[in-house]
């Protein structure tokens, strides 16, 4: 059941599917999402039948328009406020980073503010071809954190970050997907089968291989010892799994494998 202003949480074959419920606000994120986007990305990777994470918002009209500035008055109206509620959304976009499936978000219209810190955050994209991101700031006089703006200069890069920080205008879908940021641009009536084809096809591989890439893609991209040396855990893992003599096995026999993830 979907509730205004929260989040809903659905799973069929393998994709788990996570929509930003608050179309009256063109689903921007209140204090209680951020919440409770964490504790969800903090939980799916202990869920074995998902093997992909699609992110979007609810509808065809918006992504995000980014943090609820309804919430600022009370949650981010001094500097120690500011701080904790940009905490807040670093921390949830970090727990989005660290699920261990693979995660596509899934975007309609307009990705602003924090709602691109969001899309940001996951591992694929995947974008209506009249669809756009903005970070509005500069013409709010709010300051932008900087850890938001090194994953924004990861995703799009540094030239496309300063140009959507310093002028506040829209970077087309069709220019992220120049630059990379982008996987995959479809028409509106198409793009949410395009993410469909996409998640399943992920879904169908190894998801041992899987988990040991994105770790590894993770520890690299952000100079993390720590996670390289979980990577190389995962790594091994894959190796020594059942999966592994299944893909061997099906490979001999000219069959699609069939992988458990063990």
């Amino acid at each position: 059941m979907k509730t205004p202003g929260d989040i809903h949480i659905d799973i069929a074959d393998g994709i788990a599917t996570l929509r930003l419920t608050s179309p009256a606000r063109r689903n921007a994120i209140s204090t209680a999402m951020w919440n409770k986007i964490a504790a969800f990305a903090g939980d799916v990777g202990n869920w074995p039948d998902v093997r992909v994470v699609l992110i979007r918002g609810d509808g065809e009209e918006m992504f995000s328009a980014g943090a609820d500035i309804s919430d600022f008055a009370t949650a981010r109206s001094g500097e120690g406020q500011a701080r904790a509620y940009d905490d807040l959304v670093e921390n949830t976009c970090k727990a989005i980073e660290a699920i261990p499936q693979p995660t596509i978000g899934l975007i309609y219209g307009g990705c602003m503010g924090a709602g691109s810190s969001v899309a940001a955050s996951c591992d694929l994209r995947v974008a209506a071809d009249d669809a756009f991101f903005a970070v509005p700031a500069a013409k709010l006089g709010l300051g932008y954190d900087p850890r938001g703006i090194a994953r924004f200069i990861r995703v799009f890069g540094a030239g496309a970050t300063r140009q959507v920080l310093f002028t506040a205008d829209r970077l087309p879908a069709l220019r992220a997907y120049a630059l990379g940021a982008v996987h995959v641009v479809a028409a509106k009536n198409e793009v949410a089968a395009a993410a469909s084809v996409l998640a399943q096809k992920i879904a169908g591989n190894a998801p041992l291989t899987i988990k040991a890439a994105k770790a590894a893609i993770r520890a690299i991209t952000t100079d993390n010892a720590e996670l390289l040396a979980e990577a190389e855990q995962f790594y091994a893992a894959a190796d020594a799994s059942a999966d592994y003599a299944e893909g061997r096995l099906a490979f001999a026999e000219k069959r699609p494998p069939r992988f458990t993830g063990a």
